[in-house]
């Protein structure tokens, strides 16, 4: 089945380009997804989509194709989600710190993205030097959330077709909508799941708002590190976090004002050897942890705690 007729909706311009409904978009992603597209039409379409940007509709309806073609893993507790598809150029990648940290306090963690970037330092080689094994199916993740570890996934494994699709991006130079849907996964049934959404740009955030707000999310958005779904060690970066589709201040964090007084103890270099070794003494208490990260941690629990309580009885006062 040829997307030819979607290309063309698309990719008239920025300024002719036409919306897909969700319904068009899932049955697009749905046909490039089960390899019913050729890499031509695939090609254009990554393109058409970057140039003419996702709407909600768009990314609400790529999300339920790659959803249904994802590996399911149940969890009876809320799990915390951390998308990892950026990694670091210049700074740390402290993503496994955090995920490390909050699975030290007892949190159901999984961490999903790619195990190698040319470019950056990627979340998946620094758990590889702290000795994390990656898991390879269902019952790994619940030995590493045993272990009171963070799960490590592959894209790979998580779900093939999706890595596919960012595969596309070492062809075309670019980074597509399957990026973008990455981030919104949600592959655990059983329990919900407080997702880490980072984004650049405040147009991408106030997109995701409006996704938490109309689909009922529970996530935790913030300006990425460099693309990853961790507070700037640096300053404290705004976080917002949503709990079945509501804002709860109680558990976001306004952006640092002002000068920043202190900077805090970071290794000099950002391979993953080093950000291993610093993770290693930061866990142990022989350095202190960055405050924003800390913070981080702090609001993601409380978040967690409030989605794990049960919930009051139709009918009657809490």
């Amino acid at each position: 089945m040829s997307i030819v007729q979607y290309i063309k909706e698309i990719g008239r311009g920025a300024a002719g380009a036409r919306s897909l409904s969700q319904e068009q978009a899932e049955d697009l992603m749905c046909t490039v997804l089960d390899g019913r597209a050729t890499d031509l039409e695939i090609g254009a379409f990554v393109l058409a989509m970057r140039m003419k940007g996702e709407t909600l509709d768009e990314l609400t309806g790529f999300l339920a194709a790659v959803q249904t073609r994802c590996l399911r893993l149940h969890s009876e507790r809320p799990v915390v989600v951390i998308p990892s598809y950026n990694g670091a150029r210049r700074l740390p990648n402290l993503t496994p710190l955090l995920a490390m940290s909050l699975a030290q306090e007892g949190a159901h963690v999984l961490v999903h993205g790619q195990p190698q970037d040319p470019a950056r330092v990627t979340s998946a080689a620094i758990f590889h030097d702290l000795g994390l094994p990656v898991a390879h199916n269902e019952a790994d993740v619940h030995s590493a959330w045993a272990r009171r570890e963070p799960a490590v996934m592959h894209t790979q494994t998580l779900c093939p077709p999706l890595q596919r699709l960012l595969d596309v991006r070492w062809a075309v130079g670019v980074r597509n909508s399957g990026h973008t849907v990455a981030k919104m996964l949600d592959p655990c049934t059983g329990a919900r799941t407080l997702r880490l959404v980072s984004f650049t740009h405040p147009e991408f955030g106030a997109l995701m708002s409006s996704w938490a707000q109309r689909h009922f999310v529970d996530t935790m958005l913030l300006r990425g590190t460099e693309g990853e779904a961790v507070a700037d060690p640096r300053r404290q970066p705004r976080i917002d976090t949503w709990i079945a589709g509501e804002l709860r201040p109680e558990w976001s964090v306004p952006a640092q004002d002002g000068v920043v007084a202190e900077l805090p103890l970071l290794p000099r270099e950002n391979d993953a050897a080093t950000t291993a070794l610093y993770i290693q003494a930061v866990l142990s208490g022989e350095k202190p942890a960055p405050g924003p990260l800390t913070r981080q941690v702090q609001m993601a629990l409380g978040a967690l705690a409030e989605i794990d309580a049960p919930r009051p009885a139709l009918g009657k006062t809490a």
